[in-house]
């Protein structure tokens, strides 16, 4: 895997610090938020509370986006993702200052965490369509996923081992303030990434509208929201029941190893595997298995078991998501102004995969508020857990008009120049 960047330095240093903050955020995020849940949980005990927590940071998260998708078209993306980052670390510095009294600030902390995301996630996209081309694209988004991957393998195990070898909270604190140095770090690199141009108005009401005469952007909207019906609950309550089962944050380091070594496979065969003609199937293939998997919790619920979950999710993942990044990337790219209105297709998207988030958390407190949790939960997360495999039938429909690949990206990553309505990614 290597830049192909026809001897453009100045390129080729853009793409090197942007991988380096995203490494940087992959770093601080694998060994720190699986266990700002269990932190939290250790304080409280109440799974409304963690859900509660959850939910504000699904309902910050799309206004968050909103408001750095406007101020991306004002200013520039490296300062926006500079807000994003700073807010983080005011995350874990929050968490830091309160101390065992955190349990007690769940909706302000998840307000805080939930904006960092938005402003980072929507800088960083827009950065990443940027400063690549369409001929390096692939290989940054490979160097950065393997990134992730690695971070997902290291951070959660050497998070785990660290937490169970320490008193109390001790563990925590150091590893949130780890997490705290990195997002500092990833500011500071920040600042050596030139800037980039900020032109255009906002326009998101009208890519909004634009599905009801963009079939395609509608269906792919619509398989974001039941994208979301999934994430919403299963981010949080596996990793809760994982700690539960296991009373070890070690036992959860392990959980989050296995997970990401099965996805790293899983990742490099799909990826080299995938055609544009095994799209839908490898989606529909993927989302049944992920559909299939929350039945298990229907026989008694041990380590093993989760951790044999843990294996057959990570294996249906990459089945599912390979593909259908790349053809959410395509539906957009082929959208009217895709260039210069990037900026308002990714605020879109995301307020549509919120939205599922937030309906899905909101299932899951009606239903532990009314009825018994060890009997309710069981049967709603085969419920739930349908969601990815409805994505399928909402993309199955999906046509384009014969395109070559490289019109598809060329379209998709015009730049500022084109002056017509907006910008976004």
């Amino acid at each position: 895997m290597k830049f192909n960047l026809f001897g453009d330095t100045d390129r080729t240093k853009e793409l090197l610090l942007l991988l380096v903050v995203g490494g940087l955020f992959a770093l601080s995020t694998a060994l720190s938020n699986t266990f700002v849940n269990i932190y939290l949980w250790k304080q409280s005990g109440e799974l409304k509370d963690i859900a509660l927590y959850n939910l504000s940071i699904v309902c910050t998260q799309p206004v968050a986006f909103f408001i750095a998708g406007k101020l991306t078209k004002k200013i520039d993306r490296v300062i926006v993702l500079r807000i994003g980052v700073i807010i983080l670390s005011l995350f874990y510095l929050y968490v830091l200052f309160l101390g065992k009294e955190a349990s007690e600030y769940l909706l302000i902390l998840g307000g805080l965490l939930g904006a960092g995301l938005g402003f980072y996630w929507l800088a960083f996209n827009v950065l990443t369509f940027e400063v690549t081309e369409p001929d390096t694209r692939d290989n940054f988004n490979g160097y950065l996923g393997v990134l992730t991957s690695l971070s997902g393998m290291v951070g959660p195990i050497s998070s785990g081992f660290l937490i169970s070898q320490l008193d109390k909270f001790t563990g925590y604190r150091i590893i949130f303030s780890v997490s705290l140095v990195l997002f500092f770090s990833a500011v500071i690199i920040s600042f050596f990434l030139s800037r980039q141009k900020a032109e255009g108005k906002f326009f998101v009401w009208r890519i909004l509208k634009s599905r009801e005469t963009n079939l395609n952007w509608g269906r792919i909207l619509n398989a974001h929201f039941f994208q979301g019906f999934r994430e919403g609950t299963f981010i949080f309550l596996i990793v809760i029941w994982v700690y539960i089962i296991s009373d070890s944050e070690f036992a959860l380091g392990t959980f989050g190893l296995v997970q990401s070594a099965v996805s790293f496979v899983g990742y490099f065969i799909v990826s080299r595997m995938m055609t544009r003609d095994r799209r839908k199937k490898s989606i529909f293939v993927g989302g049944l298995i992920l559909f299939l998997s929350p039945f298990l919790f229907l026989l008694q619920v041990t380590f093993p078991l989760l951790l044999f979950y843990g294996v057959v999710i990570s294996i249906a993942y990459p089945l599912l998501l390979v593909p259908y990044v790349s053809l959410t990337y395509d539906v957009i790219g082929r959208s009217d102004n895709a260039g210069p209105m990037r900026v308002e297709y990714i605020v879109v998207r995301e307020l549509y995969l919120n939205a599922g988030r937030i309906l899905s958390i909101v299932i899951l407190l009606v239903t532990i508020t009314y009825f018994n949790g060890d009997y309710s939960i069981p049967v709603l997360l085969p419920v739930l857990g349908a969601g990815h495999f409805i994505i399928y039938f909402c993309v199955r429909s999906i046509r384009f008009a014969t395109l070559q690949k490289s019109e598809i990206m060329s379209n998709y990553s015009q730049n500022n120049s084109d002056k017509e309505d907006g910008t976004r990614v």
